[in-house]
């Protein structure tokens, strides 16, 4: 199949990125269900026209659907979206990238989808699916699912569905505790999100996820918080995210000294309350209640995800100083910061 891709490269030029561009609109339909011509191009960085026309063109081979709801695909659809998957990582180079970033941080496995999520909505929904797909994939009778928050942990959340657990016994923890910015994002909204989506269970880490030491220490001796903790460090599956080092402190709305402290000392990574340097080196480490970098020993599976060319320097900080990580979910954009830094 590649050599007659090269020839039609060569013969026409056009022929392969026509494939792709509507490859990307079958795909992001797939991964929204039911997609309107609008929310498609702004996610996608195309006109409406060309939406318009493009999606024409495939109700027409009958591989979509229109509906007032939106546009969806077929049966015939689906099956074309799954076979032009494996072909267009082939094409783009994403399934080497992903060997070589496995080599590079001696991951099990490195997942890499095509796009940026910083340009399209539909790029960050399939790196949450492809979580979801990973952790399905290593459940075992009784499991244990700690889970962190941010944007990328709740389209993971949004992505399960009822048979995911099949049979099998689940409980969705919490990592962290709350931020308090946004509570959509917060740990414990995804760990519930989560449980609701799959018929599952969950638990609730009433706490903060920023205080001081003492009150830390008071905190974990109230039997609740003490139960969710044991709960959270037993974990068999981590998932979480990787954040930029000074957007999180941000957000945390951390003191304009300590903010100083960071930026001075060249913060770039932010995970579990710890900040890295971009040698991955920790240069703070928060009073926090949740999971910790050295828990992450006892889990049998962690799963980083994190996506977009503006979090390439964050991911490769954090995969310098993380002790422990098995599977990587990024996106291409990423993929590409982290591969051109090797160079």
């Amino acid at each position: 199949m590649k050599p007659i891709l090269n020839i039609q490269q060569q013969l026409v030029p056009d022929l392969l990125d026509i494939m792709q561009k509507r490859y990307r609109l079958l795909q992001a339909v797939r991964i929204a269900g039911t997609a309107g011509r609008r929310t498609l191009a702004q996610s996608l960085s195309m006109t409406e026209r060309v939406v318009r026309s493009e999606a024409e063109f495939l109700k027409e081979r009958g591989l979509l659907d229109f509906s007032a709801s939106g546009m969806k695909l077929t049966e015939t659809g689906m099956d074309v979206v799954r076979e032009l998957e494996e072909l267009m990582l082939e094409l783009k180079g994403i399934d080497s990238m992903a060997e070589e970033l496995k080599a590079r941080y001696n991951l099990s496995e490195a997942v890499i989808v095509p796009g940026n999520c910083d340009e399209s909505a539909f790029v960050k929904k399939a790196i949450g699916e492809a979580c979801v797909s990973r952790i399905k994939s290593r459940l075992s009778g009784k499991t244990i699912i700690a889970v962190t928050g941010g944007s990328t942990m709740a389209e993971a959340a949004r992505t399960m569905k009822p048979d995911f657990a099949e049979g099998k016994q689940v409980l969705f923890v919490p990592a962290r505790g709350g931020i308090g910015d946004d509570v959509r994002n917060e740990a414990n909204t995804i760990a519930a999100l989560m449980a609701q989506n799959t018929n599952g269970s969950h638990r609730v880490l009433y706490a903060p996820e920023r205080i001081s030491p003492d009150v830390r220490e008071s905190l974990l001796q109230e039997p609740a918080i003490k139960e969710a903790v044991s709960m959270i460090q037993s974990a068999d599956i981590v998932l979480h995210g990787v954040g930029n080092a000074i957007s999180m402190a941000k957000r945390r709305k951390t003191p304009e000294a300590e903010l100083a402290m960071l930026e001075q000392n060249e913060a770039v990574a932010e995970a579990f309350g710890y900040y890295f340097n971009k040698e991955g080196e920790v240069i703070q480490k928060l009073s926090t209640i949740g999971l910790k970098l050295d828990d992450l020993q006892h889990a049998k599976v962690i799963i980083a995800a994190a996506g977009g060319a503006s979090k390439g320097k964050a991911i490769r900080s954090y995969l310098n100083g993380s002790p422990k990580l098995d599977i990587l979910v990024t996106d291409e954009a990423a993929a590409r910061e982290l591969l051109e830094d090797l160079s």
